[in-house]
């Protein structure tokens, strides 16, 4: 990336969020912010199904969009869809309507990856990071819960309650009534049970609220002289009896209460009065940092080589014991083989080459469960594991390109026939093929081209006379590629020839 503007977008499930940003000197200066009130999880049926209205109000609100990142990189912008999206059963063909509104890829991202990103937001403008602080944000729908220090996180959790559900739920055309109110903060304080004796152990010095229900109550209460600085137990106690005398949302008269934050007011007043009480909050501080400022500085790190992937991936080679050796010589092979497919992908930081990589090293990890179709076991835990840094689209496709690596390749048949997963497929079967031995014997004399929908692949005549178990997995190999319709076909080159 060679850019001093980056872009990021939040497709959150109440508000979508624009944030372009400067690099200066290894920090983000906010040049421009773009919100539209889209409430995405009001649009969400009892059954998980996104709504017509909903999707309309996204679309158009990523059109505006479009128009302001007129001139932006690919690898300058990135985009993150939220809870909505994630439990949204129709999510796939909204996103990919939306990816052409926008004009660039979507991801929808996993709870606690939502959480690590809302805290890299939130450390970048806190006066002292190095202090252990709690970060409550609550979005449209759910709620992080972070506890931090130092830029590094120590707990991450996403809780699936969230204002737009919670004003929907219990709070049905504005009505604010004292029982439903008590309901709704049971309701919460349930879910946070789960997580606040954890969280309650490994402490905290300071409480921050983030996003707009924090803003919007910080606001309220400064503004209407109920606190004297933030969001205080006192001064929720206090906005209670001014809602419950209202009766209604129509009928607040709160200076800094804004018309797009009304809807949802009540919801994320239930739910932040429940984070003070299950975790015994007296104060809390808010902090202009949220999803997107940290969707940036994640962008910074990859635009300076440290990207949180490449430390996820070590992790795990760690964690599950990854023949690291194996594994490396299986990762060059397969880089040979894509970059015979895709010249470009020579360049050491070309993105599809980092994720044929990635997926190289981490085919094994499933050996640590069992090793009989452990490429069904490692599939499986890169589509669950919690991964740092990489959203639930990225996993999805390292789990499809991992369990396609041996075996039946009608496994993943589902991959569309142009779809560049088959060129990752293609190059990292045939590594680990070629080092089944798991010997030293480096990069083979292969190459492999394209031919139509399927591809070509040559060998040296002498190299492959001398192993016949290579030469017969290869035949095997023609077999599988034609049960999905794409044609392997096998080529011997004699010695004298140069293989490119």
């Amino acid at each position: 990336m060679k850019h001093e503007l980056i872009a990021a977008i939040d497709l959150g499930s109440n508000s979508f969020r624009l944030q372009v940003g400067r690099i200066v000197n290894d920090q983000i200066y906010p040049l421009d912010g773009l919100k539209e009130a889209v409430r995405l999880a009001a649009g969400l049926s009892p059954d998980k199904v996104l709504d017509a209205g909903a999707q309309q109000r996204g679309l158009i609100a990523l059109q505006r969009f479009n128009e302001r990142l007129t001139g932006f990189d690919r690898d300058s912008v990135r985009a993150v869809a939220t809870n909505t999206l994630r439990v949204a059963k129709n999510s796939r063909d909204f996103i990919a309507r939306a990816e052409m509104a926008l004009g660039f890829p979507i991801e929808v991202i996993g709870g606690r990856e939502e959480a690590r990103l809302i805290y890299v937001g939130v450390a970048h403008t806190l006066p002292d990071p190095h202090r252990q602080q709690l970060i409550v944000d609550i979005g449209g729908g759910s709620t992080e819960f972070i506890i931090g220090k130092s830029f590094e996180p120590l707990r991450l959790e996403s809780l699936y309650m969230g204002c737009v559900g919670f004003s929907l739920r219990f709070f049905p055309e504005g009505r604010i009534e004292k029982r439903a109110l008590k309901e709704a903060e049971l309701a919460a304080r349930r879910e946070l049970q789960t997580i606040a004796h954890a969280y309650r152990e490994v402490g905290w010095q300071d409480a921050v609220g983030s996003s707009g229900s924090a803003k919007a109550l910080v606001e309220i209460l400064e503004q209407n002289g109920l606190s004297e600085g933030g969001i205080t137990r006192d001064g929720l106690e206090r906005l209670r009896g001014i809602l419950l005398r209202a009766g209604s949302i129509d009928r607040l008269n709160l200076a800094g209460l804004k018309g797009d934050r009304i809807p949802v007011l009540l919801g994320g007043f239930a739910i932040m009065s429940a984070v003070f009480k299950e975790f015994g909050l007296e104060s809390m501080v808010f902090s202009e940092g949220a999803l997107r400022l940290g969707v940036l500085y994640d962008l910074l790190g990859r635009y300076h080589h440290h990207d949180l992937r490449d430390a996820t991936v070590t992790e795990f080679i760690s964690r599950y014991q990854v023949d690291r050796r194996q594994a490396a010589a299986v990762a060059r092979t397969a880089c040979h083989l894509l970059a015979c497919l895709d010249p470009a992908t020579r360049e050491a930081d070309h993105p599809e080459r980092r994720f044929l990589e990635w997926a190289a090293k981490l085919h094994e990890i499933g050996i640590s469960i069992a090793h009989p179709g452990y490429h069904k076991h490692s599939a499986y835990i890169l589509a669950n594991a919690d991964m740092p840094g990489f959203s639930r689209m990225d996993q999805a496709r390292l789990s499809r390109i991992v369990l396609g690596h041996r075996g039946k390749l009608t496994r993943v048949s589902a991959i569309e026939p142009d779809n560049a997963d088959w060129l990752h497929v293609v190059c990292l079967r045939l590594a680990a093929l070629f080092h089944r031995a798991r010997d030293d014997r480096g990069v083979p004399p292969v190459t492999i081209a394209r031919d139509g929908t399927g591809f070509v692949v040559t060998v040296r005549e002498g190299w492959i006379r001398r192993l016949p178990l290579t030469a017969a997995a290869l035949e095997e190999e023609q077999r599988q590629w034609s049960s999905v319709g794409h044609a392997l076909r096998l080529r011997t080159e004699a010695a004298h020839t140069a293989l490119v």
